[in-house]
């Protein structure tokens, strides 16, 4: 493994593909910048913990409030609420919202390399690890993974779309296909974003995708179970050791 700390977040997702699947990461979020509200009525404390009957191995929370309707409150009730491991998405950009992450009880946080400079990044990487979080690195541009690789890092999201056009482009699993063929053997790699069918989430799987994170398909889907296990789709036998 690429890393000195294997988490619960990246052990969930290993045990899943240890049964021949790619793990699917339902991702909470109470607003789409494109598609507008997701909700609907429904409170998203109890779907969590319908995504986690469905078997989802972990869970995402969007905690960003401006652009995507999330709250740090959200977080800490879904983190009371489950089992399973459950990965801060934010615009995270300093050591005090890394120490407000294990405050509210995730066990991963994202780090997006689009937001900030690889010097920060990898002081937001470090300072995550000794907090006992487990850091999914996010890139989109071969210079990003590149940087992502460098690091060292053992969790690496291709987000499909442009994370600064605020899911407003029309990305979708091929960046995961661009990105994926020099991650190292030994570390996970998510496909976030963009993925709507279960032949999207081939794709992605096919290129190496140990996991896929899913958001609005799901919160727009008439029956969202049978979607779930739509998406649920075989891998190869690459394998991340426990």
């Amino acid at each position: 493994m690429n890393t000195m700390f294997l988490g619960a977040f990246s052990k969930a997702i290993a045990s899943e593909n240890a049964m021949g699947f790619a793990a699917v990461i339902p991702d909470i979020k109470c607003f789409s910048p494109e598609k507008g509200e997701l909700l609907h009525g429904r409170d998203p404390v109890e779907m969590a913990r319908c995504f986690v009957s469905y078997g989802a191995p972990v869970l995402s929370v969007v905690t960003e409030k401006e652009h995507f309707g999330g709250s740090q409150e959200l977080l800490h009730a879904i983190t009371n609420a489950v089992t399973v491991p459950v990965l801060r998405k934010d615009f995270i950009t300093s050591e005090s919202m890394l120490k407000d992450t294990v405050t509210l009880g995730a066990s991963a946080v994202l780090l997006i390399c689009a937001i900030t400079d690889n010097k920060t990044l990898a002081a937001l990487y470090n300072k995550a690890l000794e907090r006992g979080l487990e850091p999914l690195v996010e890139v989109h541009t071969e210079q990003e993974m590149e940087f992502a690789i460098k690091l060292k890092a053992c969790l690496i999201g291709v987000n499909n779309r442009d994370i600064r056009r605020l899911e407003r482009d029309n990305g979708r699993s091929d960046q995961t296909v661009a990105l994926a063929a020099n991650v190292p053997n030994g570390t996970l790699l998510i496909s976030e974003s963009g993925i709507l069918s279960p032949s999207d989430a081939k794709l992605a799987v096919s290129a190496g995708a140990d996991a896929i994170l899913v958001g609005t398909a799901l919160w727009q889907a008439d029956d969202v179970e049978t979607v779930y296990h739509s998406l649920r789709v075989e891998r190869g036998n690459k394998c991340v050791q426990l």
